[in-house]
């Protein structure tokens, strides 16, 4: 009796292995699948003709703001205070950010959700072949680190665990919408940056960059802590829950993920350019 017993933990231990891992890697794979959906968004027509759409718009703003900046430079010339090169590499800084913002995001973007699929199948393989996913799934629910557990905390860490992985799913899943209107937002800069203004466009690149990294990240790490949940529940769920908080760490080093950031900024940046057209138009006509 004590050998089947053994021969027949042993088995169940080994298949519990087997689905666990395969669940770890069809996450994985998930996620990566929903960032490449997000990037795969850009393809389709209508969202090329949105894009099309404030890419015209981002040349006439960049247009009417290279003419105001030459402007202004005529005006500081005459007190002895204009300064030709700057005014030059002002419009070589808009010129590229305006040949590059419709493209660069949506590349970074398709790169990190590349990375993270490679890297999450990697280091599932890698725990996978060291031994590093117990055999003993199912005693994960009743034994934490060697210690005795209530199965009601384990079923309360499984509910943590679902949510936090459902927190991660809804944020990829809107995450190509994000970048799309991102995207549209930093046509709205483009008036600013001939002008030497680069302050709301460089806040708006961070922008780009901490979408991308969360991209990266989130699922990496949610990942990861399902590796270690077989072995530490608490930990592993630590590292779960500590996945939905990359967005708001990122937020705290500048990196702010949201489109509520910039808003106002965006919004007078528009006022901006409108009053100042308008001012041109009507000395033209004088």
């Amino acid at each position: 009796m004590f050998i089947w017993d053994f021969a027949a933990n042993l088995v169940l231990g080994q298949i519990m292995d087997w689905i666990y891992q395969q669940l770890i890697g069809f996450l994985g794979d998930f996620f990566s699948m929903m960032g490449n959906m997000g990037a795969d968004l850009f393809g389709m027509t209508w969202v090329q003709a949105i894009v099309t759409l404030f890419s015209y718009l981002a040349w006439a703003l960049y247009g009417t703001g290279l003419v105001v900046a030459l402007f202004e430079c005529a005006i500081e010339a005459q007190s002895g205070r204009a300064s030709i090169k700057d005014t030059a590499l002002n419009a070589i800084k808009g010129f590229m950010a305006v040949n590059l913002f419709t493209i660069v995001p949506v590349e970074l973007y398709k790169l990190s959700v590349t990375l993270q699929g490679s890297f999450t199948s990697g280091i599932s393989n890698l725990m996978g072949a060291s031994g590093g996913i117990s055999t003993m799934a199912i005693g994960a629910l009743t034994n934490l680190g060697g210690l005795g557990l209530n199965p009601i905390l384990g079923i309360f860490c499984v509910i943590l665990m679902g949510y936090a992985v459902i927190k991660v799913f809804f944020a990829n899943l809107k995450r190509g919408g994000i970048l799309l209107i991102q995207i549209a937002v930093g046509s709205l800069y483009m008036f600013s940056v001939p002008r030497g203004y680069i302050d709301g466009f460089v806040s708006w690149s961070k922008q780009v960059v901490g979408l991308c990294l969360t991209a990266f990240l989130q699922a990496t790490i949610l990942i990861a802590g399902l590796l270690v949940w077989n072995q530490n529940m608490l930990l592993g769920l630590g590292l779960m829950l500590a996945a939905s908080e990359i967005p708001r760490i990122a937020g705290q080093f500048g990196l702010d993920t949201s489109t509520k950031a910039n808003l106002m900024s965006t919004i007078y940046a528009a006022q901006s350019a409108v009053n100042i057209t308008r001012t041109v138009v009507q000395a033209v006509a004088k």
